[in-house]
């Protein structure tokens, strides 16, 4: 089974310094550097489309653009990249987002993966008029999930949950394909939604000995459902020709961290209900020291920056081997992103992926066998 890689679109803006943001912290300053205008976006869009991304996650939250719009102008600049569209149940009625994912299909050809965030933050589901608790908008996430697989599936749906509720809801016209569905989530309850209904268990960067915990729960509660679920992880990524070259890079991402900044975020992330957002954190404790938490995995992005906050760091061949030893463990899924996210998808596309390929790991989904046979010289090297 050959890997499969997917970008970012970097809504909230990007730069050559870490943009922080999400989890209720706000959007840093550098996010102002390269705004996340559309003519911006595509550039990012084309390059990973071209280097072999097979997708691009796009966030949600009220820190960057909304992944709805913003992809559907992005296919209209696209060919085959597919946009994985991070997306909250509860915003808006399970019906319409079943409908949604239809059109989005139907218009697309067939582009449109979703990513299901239940939302870790309650004050920030409050600014759109969400007053659950957190274990409540799971209970609503699975309900939600409930209705739109079985809309998908060409059914008339009748349910009264406790927070939802639908009668004889049905779809004109059914998304072919039906999107599959990536959520990620390290409570109890999250485990169970994901068992019950991902198609994808996506889990942030933690060391693989944490990896494979998850994966082996995820996988155990799947089997009591009589269900199979594929594995993702989310990581940044720091890969140059050279070891020293890529630590470097990450010395001076490092040292552009303004200190009073990061004792706001992490003041702000240590209020995070997500308990992802918690093992996140506990990677580093707040503190710039002894960031390189496993080989090649550094964990300085979550300094400033909330969710995914970890980057695999070194050189090609290096960064390859982590890849593997992911793969090893289980995941077949890599949703990829670095600073800035246009010369990034270059270094990795153009670096890693060939590698990859001649480990027989992974095949461009839309060139020949022979397309990447032997290392190409990295974006500005």
């Amino acid at each position: 089974m050959s890997l499969t890689f997917h970008w970012f679109l970097p809504t909230n803006g990007d730069s050559r310094h870490v943009v922080g943001g999400g989890h209720g912290t706000p959007v840093t300053a550098a996010g102002g550097d390269r705004p996340p205008s559309i003519g911006y976006l595509t550039q990012i869009a084309r390059a990973a489309e071209d280097l072999g991304f097979v997708g691009a996650l796009t966030p949600t939250g009220a820190w960057c653009e909304d992944a709805w719009l913003t992809t559907a102008m992005l296919s209209q600049q696209t060919e085959r990249l597919k946009f994985l569209v991070a997306f909250r149940p509860g915003f808006v009625s399970p019906t319409l987002a079943a409908q949604m994912a239809s059109t989005y299909q139907r218009q697309t050809g067939g582009r449109l993966l979703l990513n299901v965030v239940t939302g870790g933050e309650s004050r920030e589901q409050r600014a759109y008029g969400d007053f659950l608790d957190k274990e409540s908008r799971y209970a609503r996430t699975g309900e939600f999930l409930e209705i739109v697989r079985g809309l998908w599936a060409g059914d008339a749906v009748d349910l009264a949950g406790e927070h939802l509720q639908v009668q004889d809801a049905r779809l004109a016209r059914l998304p072919d394909p039906v999107p599959e569905v990536y959520f990620g989530g390290s409570s109890p309850v999250a485990g169970e939604i994901a068992a019950r209904h991902s198609d994808v268990y996506l889990t942030w960067g933690e060391p693989p000995a944490q990896v494979a915990e998850k994966i082996a729960w995820i996988r155990g509660l799947a089997e009591k459902e009589g269900r199979t679920v594929r594995f993702g992880i989310r990581l940044h990524v720091i890969t140059r020709d050279t070891a020293e070259q890529a630590w470097a890079e990450a010395d001076r991402l490092l040292q552009g961290f303004d200190p009073a900044t990061v004792r706001s975020v992490q003041e702000g992330l240590a209020r995070s209900e997500s308990e992802g957002q918690q093992r996140m954190l506990a990677l580093h404790g707040g503190s710039s020291s002894s960031l390189e938490i496993h080989p090649n995995l550094w964990a300085g992005i979550g300094l400033v920056r909330g969710g995914a906050g970890t980057a695999l760091v070194g050189s090609h061949d290096e960064v390859a081997d982590r890849v593997e030893e992911y793969h090893r463990l289980g995941i077949d899924e890599f949703v990829l992103s670095g600073y800035p996210h246009l010369e990034e998808a270059y270094w990795f596309g153009e670096g890693v992926l060939p590698r990859l390929q001649a480990r027989g790991l992974w095949a461009h989904p839309h060139r020949g066998a022979a397309a990447l046979t032997a290392p190409q010289v990295p974006f500005g090297s």
